[in-house]
């Protein structure tokens, strides 16, 4: 029975263990530039930002959604619409860091960690509806 949940939840479970460590980077990066080389908040944040796109990408990929991008141009595509996805979450992480850090003088650490939970959930569904969405079957029919 729970090798079935596994297997049915699979991609779920890769996305959300690669989703961790993608957050774990973001934030590790943060930190490092924040507070070891007093980066001010955006550039950290917009800093942390890229680090984590470029491993999430790579995983995402791979591991979670099985690409089926082939070629030159459609793996350019998929990465423009990942990046692109991703750059929509990225706002929202930014803006958020902004308002909360900046302006409200919340604790910083703190609301990162509430914007990657945020950023996570929007990036599977932008990832599962916009970027690696499967190649239609063939029906076998000719036309």
């Amino acid at each position: 029975m729970i090798r079935k949940l596994l297997e049915k939840y699979k991609d779920i479970i890769a996305y959300l263990v690669f989703g961790v460590l993608t957050t774990v980077i973001n934030i590790a990066v943060y930190a490092l530039a924040a507070h070891v080389l007093s980066m001010p908040t955006v550039p950290a944040t917009v800093l942390a930002w890229i680090a984590a796109v470029l491993f999430a990408y790579l995983t995402n990929r791979k591991w979670v959604f099985h690409s089926e991008a082939t070629g030159r141009t459609e793996i350019l595509k998929e990465i423009v619409r990942f990046f692109a996805a991703r750059l929509a979450t990225g706002i929202f992480d930014w803006v958020f860091m902004y308002v909360t850090v900046d302006r409200l003088a919340w604790p910083d650490v703190a609301m990162k960690v509430i914007a990657n939970i945020v950023v996570i959930v929007g990036n599977y569904v932008l990832s599962k509806v916009l970027v690696f969405k499967k190649k239609k079957e063939t029906s076998g029919k000719e036309t």
